[in-house]
């Protein structure tokens, strides 16, 4: 059942997205921030309407941790794609999510995604890799924040630890910005959904924000590898919850 009213929801937000693409757009030509506020605003909604239909109720502790009035670089670790729902209804600044490059064909996703700003990550291709942080630095020096998994793709284990392994190329966002690095710890939104029969379960979802962490302060031997550094910052955090 609950399967049935998502997706009527999906075809429902779907329809009333074609009217609000122009004003968002419009919002663009006239301010990008405006454009974004707009749609963060929107998505925001339709996830945790997604969320209350999935039986999903969120537990967000730390949101102290982050002041409101600067970019950061937020990582998460990465279970389920119920992680960027949790992620979008939580994070307190404006953000954009990294992406793969297959939901830009995702109809009405892509769209939302584009005018917040998402980016686009082709895993394969190592030279599209870099203009997608290059175009990430250039963002959140405009005051935009980034959102990624730093894991590069879903842990499939069953429990939270261990992690796999960070991608160091990944924290050139907040390396060559001097961004704060958030971490964000989440659990439980692998049960949301049952991927062999389609099911979703009422779970709480735990998403814990810690305190920014700044390149700037680390000691050269992190600063050489703020990857495996923020890991196991991660990991202390899941270990805790």
């Amino acid at each position: 059942m609950r399967m049935v009213l998502i997706g009527i929801f999906l075809f429902l937000f779907a329809i009333i997205s074609l009217p609000l693409y122009l004003v968002a757009w419009l919002l663009g030509k006239k301010d990008e921030k405006l454009q974004i506020v707009f749609s963060q605003k929107l998505v925001r909604g339709a996830f945790r309407i997604i969320l209350f239909i999935a039986g999903a109720r969120i537990k967000c502790e730390g949101l102290e941790n982050v002041p409101k009035d600067e970019a950061f670089m937020y990582i998460a670790n990465h279970k389920s794609y119920c992680d960027i729902l949790a992620g979008y209804v939580t994070v307190p600044t404006l953000t954009g999510f990294v992406s793969k490059d297959t939901l830009k064909k995702a109809p009405c996703i892509s769209r939302w995604m584009k005018f917040l700003k998402c980016l686009f990550l082709n895993r394969e291709d190592p030279k599209e890799g870099l203009k997608v942080i290059l175009t990430g630095i250039e963002q959140m020096k405009r005051g935009l924040s980034i959102f990624i998994m730093p894991e590069g793709t879903r842990s499939r284990s069953e429990s939270l630890l261990p992690l796999l392994p960070f991608h160091e190329g990944s924290f050139k966002l907040a390396t060559k910005t001097g961004c704060g690095i958030v971490p964000v710890a989440m659990s439980n939104t692998h049960k949301v959904f049952s991927n062999h029969f389609g099911w979703f379960h009422p779970v709480t979802i735990h998403v814990v924000y810690g305190k920014p962490v700044y390149p700037k302060d680390l000691a050269p031997e992190e600063k050489k590898h703020v990857g495996a550094y923020m890991q196991e910052r991660m990991t202390k955090m899941l270990e805790n919850m």
